[in-house]
């Protein structure tokens, strides 16, 4: 959630942040009236409240004076009904512009580059040279049906379109990946966890998944429940409502989770093959930290998920997201995007996003800086989305023949 603390400060100065975003200027205006009119509210309550203090001081005057106080207490027991109305005005004026500013999205960072979509995004550099072929390279959908690793059909057999099922190569290779990149990420600091697939409400608004994206969510009822669509969400509420020390700093996490997406927003794109399912795997890595490390962590979370596909032998670029690709929740994103050669084009393999206080207001993640609580930094990214990098494997590494080799690094992980 944006600070409303600042929106009271300095509103031209947020509401130019935010239209940079994309923001419409009318509910912005609509948010600064609801400030304004807690403001009011706040404002009448501490009146009233110092006319009760003054009045119960009087008390004490008429009683030393030998006074009558029958009037003074019937202005008194007046003023206690317009103290406890006030009181009410001011929670429901609270709940109005909490509510609205659930709504608003993050503010982006200063230095992140305008632009209207990921056409506008800016390349920062190329990591590895893409190879070329001596032959029409395939797409990934082509060469599952050859080498039998994927069913598309058996997929959609079992639930619905963009399901798929993994067979023989296609699921050691998998599973394959997600204990490379495990491991990969502990050895670079990342503290391994294994958390819920199914979180509740509060973490989804924790995150800012809720209660504008709901429509994308999978839900299940008694008790209300959603499948998560990252493990962004469960990792990142592990510190929900909590106060950390500054010494338990930065808090540096990776988890494996199975994710779920309706993909409600994504009709008609990438219907067919992987790229685009609603059921996929992803190794996450989270990062909880001081405010003022949180761009050394964030430059320490692309390293890790660049050198896991170097490591991987798979050629990528780095592009940093212009205001109109940003997400709701970051101030800042570097997305990496692995080469297709079947496609013969770079696609999204990792999103990394520092949040800044954003998800922690939300989720109400602080630390004891000296005397007073402060809101820390969180920061999320995948590392990697597992059935990308499958597909970027099976592309990059095909033979002419429709075989595919396997990258060196995961030969131990496949008794190879």
């Amino acid at each position: 959630m944006i600070d409303l603390k600042l929106l009271q400060k300095d509103f031209e100065e947020v509401k130019r942040k935010l239209l940079r975003k994309g923001v419409d200027e009318a509910l912005l205006e609509t948010l600064k009236a609801k400030n304004e009119e807690l403001k009011e509210a706040k404002k009448n309550f501490e009146a009233l409240q110092a006319a009760q203090n003054a009045m119960s001081k009087e008390f004490g005057v008429y009683k030393r004076e030998g006074k009558d106080i029958s009037e003074l207490k019937a202005r008194v027991d007046e003023n206690k009904v317009k103290v406890a109305e006030a009181i009410e005005v001011q929670r429901v004026k609270q709940e109005e512009l909490e509510s609205l500013a659930m709504a608003i999205p993050n503010m982006p960072d200063d230095n992140v580059p305008d632009g209207a979509d990921e056409e506008d995004n800016v390349e920062l550099k190329k990591v590895l040279t893409p190879r070329e072929f001596t032959f029409t390279p395939k797409e990934h959908w082509e060469l599952a049906e050859t080498n039998g690793w994927i069913d598309f059909e058996r997929g959609v057999k079992l639930a619905t379109s963009r399901f798929s099922v993994q067979f023989g190569m296609g699921a050691r290779l998998e599973r394959a990946l997600i204990n490379f990149m495990l491991d990969f990420n502990r050895g670079r600091g990342f503290d391994e966890v294994s958390v819920p697939a199914l979180v509740n409400r509060d973490a989804l608004e924790g995150t800012g998944q809720l209660p504008k994206f709901e429509d994308d969510l999978y839900k299940v009822e008694d008790p209300e429940l959603f499948l998560i669509p990252t493990a962004e969400v469960p990792v990142t509420n592990l510190y929900q409502d909590e106060i950390l020390t500054e010494q338990e700093l930065p808090k540096k996490m990776t988890a494996y989770t199975s994710c779920f997406r309706k993909e409600a927003g994504a009709a008609g794109r990438d219907t067919r093959g992987m790229i685009r399912q609603h059921q996929f795997h992803k190794v996450e890595l989270v990062a909880i930290t001081h405010p003022e490390e949180s761009e050394k962590v964030f430059d320490e979370m692309v390293a890790c998920a660049s050198d896991l596909l170097t490591a991987l032998e798979l050629p990528h670029r780095l592009v940093n997201l212009c205001t109109g690709d940003l997400g709701f929740g970051a101030a800042h994103t570097t997305d990496i995007e692995v080469w297709l050669p079947g496609q013969n084009t770079y696609r999204e393999i990792s999103s990394i996003s520092n949040t800044r206080e954003f998800q922690a207001r939300r989720a109400k993640i602080r630390f004891k800086n000296g005397k007073k609580n402060d809101m820390v930094h969180t920061l999320n990214g995948s590392s990697l989305a597992v059935g990308r990098t499958l597909v970027a494997i099976m592309e990059n590494f095909q033979e002419e023949d429709g075989s595919i080799k396997i990258p060196q690094a995961l030969h131990p992980y496949l008794g190879m």
